[in-house]
């Protein structure tokens, strides 16, 4: 009947391939990420360490630049206002004349002041000492006179001595080069200056050339940030600085200290070092006072109402002035301030002291800004 027929057989599905296992090696375990990652951060350590070393190669060109970059983003709004009403190059002159005007009067006042109260300090000084001598003679362990004269006999030919000779004079040829360096990079400093007030946009956009699309777009906020950022950081240090100044400076001025006002100019550029500045500057008022009591006649008690004054000028500042003049984005945690003056203070002494903060303050505005206006970088956003 049907045993001549064949049934077509049917064909089981082709079977689903089992997923396999990613292969393991040994950078693909939980080690492997972990030293990829150890072999990046050292790459970045490596290539920081390198820029900051040539930096330090070449610091009589960087840091007149960066200080050039500081004063031309400070004086930005005033620029622009000169450059809408004269041509550029008459209002780069004025504006860099004005500049050299003001920092050059700033220092003339203080040694002026310095050397027309130098006899009255140097006699104040010497009081001081005569009145620390009395007071160690009257301690139970004060040396005797023969110790005395035997520690002067010492000190004396130490500096008689040969030794001594050939420290100074090397001393000297090192002075002669610090005095050159400093010339060399305050001349280098005007001539930047001037281009950067007279061509900043010009040059920025040559700058911005190489880059395309996003990236220009990102270059673009990182420009405008850094310079916004240094010229509302100065204006607003600046504007504290005067404030601690008068302030300070009246105090002084009313007990009649000497050297009040070189001392009130000098509390003024200290207190664009933060935190450090305003103490350094209360600890000179104060051993001004401690020499010279002023109209007191009283070292001690005047060195006391110092530093009242100065902790009263700085809480002022701290608690209500810098809030309200630099703003609230530009104020940094103060541990970020004391590692930024650290680090600064080690690469560069004083002036790496003086720009560390404001370059901090720029580069944590450029993470504010890499991502778009009001965007953050992507690990920064809360």
């Amino acid at each position: 009947m049907f045993f001549g027929r064949r049934t077509p057989a049917r064909h089981a599905p082709d079977p689903v391939p089992a997923p396999t296992a990613p292969a393991r090696g040994a950078w693909r375990d939980g080690m492997g990420i972990l030293a990829t990652r150890a072999i990046q951060i050292i790459a970045v350590v490596v290539l920081a360490v390198g820029v900051i070393w040539g930096m330090r190669q070449i610091t009589v060109v960087v840091i007149p630049v960066l200080l050039a970059l500081i004063l031309a983003s400070a004086f930005e709004p005033v620029m622009k206002w000169l450059r809408a009403r004269m041509p550029s190059v008459l209002a780069t002159v004025i504006l860099l004349l004005a500049i050299i005007g003001v920092i050059g009067g700033i220092g003339w006042a203080m040694v002026r002041a310095v050397l027309a109260q130098w006899d009255d300090l140097y006699q104040s000084a010497v009081s001081g000492i005569d009145q620390v001598i009395d007071w160690v003679n009257t301690l139970p362990y004060a040396p005797d006179q023969a110790q005395l004269d035997q520690w002067w006999a010492a000190l004396q030919d130490f500096a008689t001595s040969a030794q001594f000779g050939s420290s100074v004079g090397s001393g000297a040829v090192a002075g002669v080069s610090a005095v050159a360096t400093f010339i060399t990079g305050l001349v280098l400093m005007a001539v930047v200056l001037f281009f950067f007030l007279k061509d900043g946009p010009l040059l920025w956009g040559f700058v911005l050339r190489p880059f395309e699309g996003e990236w220009e777009a990102r270059m673009q906020r990182v420009g405008s940030k850094t310079v916004d950022t240094l010229g509302a950081y100065v204006r607003g240090t600046a504007a504290v600085a005067a404030v601690d100044a008068i302030g300070i400076g009246v105090g002084l001025a009313i007990l009649q200290i000497p050297l009040a006002l070189p001392l009130t100019l000098l509390v003024f550029l200290l207190a664009f070092i933060p935190i450090v500045g305003a103490t350094l500057a209360g600890i000179l008022g104060a051993l001004v006072a401690l020499v010279d009591g002023g109209f007191m006649n009283n070292g001690l008690l005047a060195a006391i109402i110092v530093v009242a004054i100065v902790v009263g000028v700085n809480q002022l500042e701290g608690n209500f002035l810098q809030p309200v003049l630099m703003g609230r984005a530009l104020k940094l945690h103060s541990l970020v301030v004391l590692i930024a003056l650290t680090v600064g203070t080690l690469l560069a002494g004083v002036l790496g002291a003086v720009l560390a903060v404001p370059l901090t303050a720029v580069l944590w505005g450029i993470i504010q800004v890499w991502d778009g206006e009001g965007r953050p970088a992507r690990w920064a956003r809360p």
